[in-house]
């Protein structure tokens, strides 16, 4: 898959009366390299016409379009990828699904699953929650920047950290050694979407210039 560092999860409720399409267009301006479209509650119509317009908007600005859990979905709407977490279908079976070229990202809490992520072909990993986070239900402890470390010194495929990522705490993160980062809250809820990704974007640039 191509490189990438900045990459938002959409939360429609943490941008309420906000339009999903214009968040995530503020959130690509600033930077974001990758949307996925994370949705357990909405109906398969309404989260497939959401994906439609996505897709048309990461389309339109050369972003890579990944889709939580909904096969079937990123299939109809030609998404470059899924993401699945540790409960979701195994790698192997969303493989033959999906075929050779669609990406496939999965959620890793331990390094035991990052390495068997990465034996069964992975395109990328989730690596955390890094920090305590509410923008998920029944989300595990986290498992702080250690993992990163584990995770920078022992995987060889891409890895993105979140969970609970803030700009307060964003170096911490960066320190362990990690080069990618994702967020969902600390995006999508901002006050000023484009120039809370573009902060994130200079620091990361900054990091790898050092």
């Amino acid at each position: 898959m191509r490189e990438f560092n900045l990459y938002a999860i959409t939360g429609e409720e943490f941008h309420a009366g906000r339009e999903l399409i214009e968040v995530m267009e503020e959130a690509i301006h600033g930077g974001v390299d990758i949307i996925q479209l994370r949705d357990k509650t909405s109906s398969k119509v309404d989260v497939l016409e959401k994906a439609k317009k996505l897709r048309r908007l990461t389309k339109d600005h050369d972003v890579l379009f990944i889709i939580n859990d909904h096969i079937d979905v990123a299939l109809a709407v030609n998404a470059d990828g899924i993401h699945l977490g540790q409960d979701d279908l195994p790698l192997s079976e969303a493989r033959k699904i999906v075929g050779p070229d669609m990406i496939i990202g999965i959620s890793t809490h331990h390094i035991d699953e990052a390495r068997k992520a990465e034996a069964g072909g992975a395109d990328y990993i989730g690596v955390g929650p890094i920090f305590p986070t509410n923008s998920k239900v029944d989300v595990v402890e986290p498992v702080t920047t250690s993992y990163i470390q584990q995770v920078t010194a022992e995987i060889d495929i891409p890895y993105v950290a979140i969970g609970g990522i803030k700009l307060h705490n964003v170096d911490q993160v960066l320190d362990a050694g990690a080069t990618r980062l994702c967020m969902i809250s600390e995006i999508v809820g901002a006050d000023d979407i484009k120039g809370t990704c573009s902060t994130f974007k200079k620091l990361l640039s900054t990091r790898e210039g050092q």
